[in-house]
């Protein structure tokens, strides 16, 4: 019966234990035991790391040649004379030196277990090439091992074009490696960390340049913060709040809300953002003040109808900014009903809403920072919504946030703002997209 081992790797304290048994004399059965590993893990590991021990004295016995017996080869030497050359008298010249037919001899131990000179009691006085196990040569051997076999590419020179010319395209297209994976993960052979060293490495036509977060942020600016009086729209609207009625009621669906801005004083978005599904939402505003979102709120109403309204946009969460600082023109419509419940997150706690701040990063891969919004459309406006939620997600387990909100939200929804769908390789996420 074989003894069951752990399946890991050896380590250094274990091939220290190989050598010392070797020195005894233990077999491999009893070597194994002791590790519990295979006996072939300790055959395997001894004939792949054992070396050639290094003859250190240049006036040691030279290695006897394995044709010695039976020898009858003369006259190797200028001296014509009639002594057959194994038996010369003379010390100063030796046949091995200068025989072209001499071979060394070898010890026909090494050919069966253990396969290494340790533990044999010749070893102090035998001439012949010797063979040892050393646990710190073992285990040097072995590292330098593992990192090699992770080198190069592991890859043929087809198999690597047929990935440049699916790969490179999609990523120059500004397209994530989440979302080519959730697609093409079975057309690319490799997996996702290896496409990252592929690209470290410049294998393909793209480059790391062209992938979104390999360029560093910029160090943020730290916020000492201070203690801001609630003010009067807060009354009862706090993130405590919000935290509260989550907890009585974790059904309620959540939308947080948020905007983006261009150069200052010009046109802005708005965002939102549903929690279950990350189905993001952008309105073009064309000021950051409260009425305009406002009459995005109402337009919303008038188009799904009070209970659409109040079905989908049931709780949103939001900061305190200017535009969003008069709760009860949004929570009511024009007819004083109540259509959904406005709560703030806490001053400088942008975190409390971190996934619509999150997502706000697909809007600047097309529209980076200090990029004015005067010329955009809302025509252009819808086609970058829809790329951005056609996107697949790691965190939606491969799926985009469209294709969940179809089983999730209100196709209402989907209906008055045009939501469609972009087929997953014209996903593009570039400042081109919008030229």
């Amino acid at each position: 019966m074989k003894t069951k081992g752990n399946q890991k790797h050896l380590i250094l304290s274990q091939r220290i234990e190989i050598e010392k048994s070797l020195l005894a004399g233990d077999n491999f059965a009893i070597i194994a035991r002791k590790l519990n590993k295979d006996p072939s893990t300790v055959s395997k590991e001894i004939r792949r790391h054992s070396k050639i021990k290094e003859r250190k004295n240049i006036n040691f016995a030279p290695i006897p040649c394995s044709n010695r017996n039976g020898c009858t080869i003369k006259y190797l030497c200028e001296d014509p004379c009639e002594t057959i050359c194994t038996h010369c008298p003379r010390a100063e010249i030796k046949c091995i030196y200068i025989c072209p037919n001499y071979m060394p001899k070898t010890c026909l131990k090494l050919s069966k277990p253990p396969y290494v000179c340790n533990g044999c009691g010749k070893r102090t006085n035998c001439l012949m090439e010797m063979k040892v196990y050393s646990a710190k040569y073992a285990d040097d051997g072995y590292r330098e091992m593992l990192v090699s076999s992770r080198e190069g590419i592991n890859q043929t020179p087809d198999s690597l074009i047929t990935m440049d010319a699916l790969v490179s395209p999609l990523i120059r297209k500004g397209q994530s490696i989440a979302h080519i994976y959730s697609h093409h993960a079975a057309d690319i052979g490799c997996s996702r960390r290896t496409l990252y060293n592929y690209l470290d490495q410049s294998v393909l036509t793209a480059r790391n340049l062209d992938l979104r977060r390999r360029v560093k942020y910029k160090k943020r600016k730290t916020t000492t913060r201070t203690s801001i009086k609630d003010r009067v729209y807060r009354e009862s609207r706090n993130y405590s709040d919000f935290q509260k009625l989550i907890k009585e009621q974790p059904h309620l669906n959540v939308v947080e809300m948020d905007t983006v801005e261009g150069l200052k004083g010009g046109k802005v978005f708005l965002t939102m953002m549903f929690r279950n599904c990350s189905l993001m939402l952008i309105f073009l505003l064309k000021s950051k003040t409260q009425m305009a979102v406002q009459r995005v709120y109402d337009d919303l109403t008038l188009a799904l109808g009070p209970e659409a309204f109040n079905k989908i946009f049931q709780v949103i969460l939001t900061d305190g900014g200017s535009e969003f600082q008069n709760p009860s023109s949004l929570e009511e419509d024009i007819c004083g009903n109540k259509r959904t419940s406005i709560y703030y997150c806490d001053p400088y706690s942008s975190w409390q809403k971190g996934r619509i701040e999150k997502n706000h990063e697909y809007i600047r891969l097309a529209l980076p920072k200090g990029k004015s919004f005067e010329d955009l459309t809302d025509k252009q406006t819808t086609l970058l919504q829809n790329h951005i939620n056609s996107e697949a997600r790691d965190s939606l387990n491969g799926c985009s946030p469209f294709k969940l909100s179809q089983l999730l939200l209100d196709q209402k929804l989907h209906q008055y703002l045009n939501l469609k769908e972009i087929a997953p390789d014209d996903v593009f996420l570039r400042p081109e997209l919008l030229k």
